[in-house]
């Protein structure tokens, strides 16, 4: 911008400058044609060698304006005299064209270029006004070396501009390095097993001050990275011991619940108070047991153990999942509701992972909303993805557990939650199986409507929009 600024500046004084000083020859020129000789009906003014030189042009006018006669001085022959070229109608009438305002202006003559001219009366008074110009080539050729001049300097400091701020950044150890390190470390996921962070600075040089900032950031990457490695290893330290103790309590827990009921059904005779502590204990061991088998399957999809997938249809599991809610005892007191699309909704997926997701879906709508609340489980085939929605008109989720409801033993009501069997995983399964699925799963929940749904990617072309049924 700079260059471009001064050589606009330059250029412009310049092409100023010379106009300047062509007018004042133009006017010179013009005086000597005016006071030339008596005969004022042609143009012998131009073969006077002391009006110029060849290329000059000239014009008389009548008493009307228009050009009587027009032509050009040109050299004749090897000598120094001067002769006359005459201009056609056209050519004449460019000249003609010329304002009687006293001031040079530039016209274009056919066949001959830009002219610099000026209208000017003759002499004595009453003779008839004379035009005189000269080409203007010579200058245009000044200002376009100018020009040519300007762009290769401008270019040849823009270069070396460049050069100087390349090789100044590569002094201080290439700055944007560290400013392209940082977004790519910082934008590693906090969870999910991620490992530290691998950029680093390409040999910064502690004396200048962005070395001293590559420095730095490398000593906190390296930081980072024993932070995340140790909670790497933490972490899978804890998902292999639940997964170990879930595994390994699974068989004394079922001993516990079969011992309890071989005795309560046994042919002796036990009290009622020994009859309900026995039946207490097949309660609390069954509940032991689902909280085991809950921990155990988020152990396994922690570690990251295949799913089991094949084409599936989610409309019959939505058939069965709903029919099994609606046959369970507590299920009797809501309003159960289907809509299914006409089409098959198919996907890619576990068919017992993503019953297991809608099983724990409707059983939190069930428990967590009063009797006659209508529960709606729907399929919504969308473009590239299938929507599973499970949605009622109950309360609502309570805004303060909105942000932890998939989170792993999150209750909206503990005591509730305990007494209808919920070990509080049933919705961090549900996360869990649905990202696993490279699926997600929100929520939308106000009071009077809850809606939970999961997106499914699609294995084949798009279907038809679905139908309320």
């Amino acid at each position: 911008m700079v260059c471009a600024l001064i050589g606009a500046a330059s250029t412009l004084s310049l092409r100023s400058f010379l106009y300047r000083q062509m007018d004042k020859q133009v006017t010179a020129a013009a005086d000597r044609a005016a006071g030339g000789p008596s005969d004022h009906s042609g143009i012998d003014f131009l073969t006077d060698p002391l009006l110029g030189a060849p290329g000059v042009v000239g014009a008389r006018l009548d008493s009307h304006g228009r050009v009587t006669v027009a032509g050009m001085s040109v050299a004749a022959g090897n000598h120094r005299d001067l002769g006359v070229t005459m201009f056609d109608a056209g050519q004449a009438a460019a000249l003609a064209a010329v304002a009687d305002d006293g001031h040079a202006h530039t016209v274009d003559i056919p066949g001959h270029g830009g002219y610099r001219v000026l209208l000017i009366n003759g002499r004595p008074a009453g003779a008839p006004p004379v035009i005189v110009g000269l080409s203007t080539a010579s200058l245009q050729d000044t200002v376009n070396a100018l020009l040519l001049l300007q762009v290769c300097l401008g270019g040849a400091g823009i270069a070396a501009t460049g050069l100087a701020a390349s090789l100044t950044f590569r002094y201080a150890r290439r700055l944007p390095r560290v400013g392209a390190t940082a977004p790519r470390d910082c934008g590693l996921p906090p969870a999910g097993g991620a490992t530290a962070p691998r950029e680093r600075v390409a040999g910064p040089a502690a004396r200048t001050e962005t070395g001293q900032a590559g420095v730095s950031l490398n000593r906190v990457l390296r930081h980072a990275g024993y932070a995340l490695r140790a909670r790497q290893e933490s972490e899978a330290r804890v998902r292999q011991f639940v997964a170990d103790a879930s595994h390994e309590l699974r068989t004394p827990l079922a001993s516990i619940r079969g011992y309890a009921e071989l005795t309560r059904s046994g042919r002796e005779e036990i009290g009622p108070d020994t009859r309900h502590a026995l039946g207490r204990i097949e309660s609390e061991a069954g509940r032991m047991i689902c909280l085991v088998e809950d921990l155990l399957l988020l152990a396994r999809l922690d570690a990251g153990r295949p799913l089991d997938l094949a084409e599936t249809d989610m409309s019959p599991l939505v058939v069965d999942a709903v029919s099994d809610a609606r046959a369970c005892a507590a299920g009797r007191d809501h309003v159960w509701r289907l809509e299914l699309p006409d089409d098959p909704a198919t996907v890619r997926a576990d068919p017992a992972r993503l019953h297991q997701v809608l099983t724990n879906l409707l059983a939190n709508a069930r428990t967590h909303t009063p009797p006659g609340t209508t529960i709606t489980a729907r399929v919504v085939p969308r473009g590239h993805e299938v929507l599973v929605e499970v949605a009622d008109n109950g309360p609502g989720i309570p805004p303060e557990l909105m942000p932890r409801v998939f989170e792993r033993f999150a209750r909206g009501n503990a005591s509730c939650s305990r007494s209808a069997g919920s070990t509080g995983l049933g919705l961090a399964i549900v996360h869990a199986v649905v990202t696993a699925h490279r699926g997600k799963v929100v929520i939308e929940s106000v009071p009077g409507d809850t809606t939970f749904r999961v997106h499914l990617p699609v294995t084949r072309s798009p279907v038809r929009p679905a139908r309320t049924s």
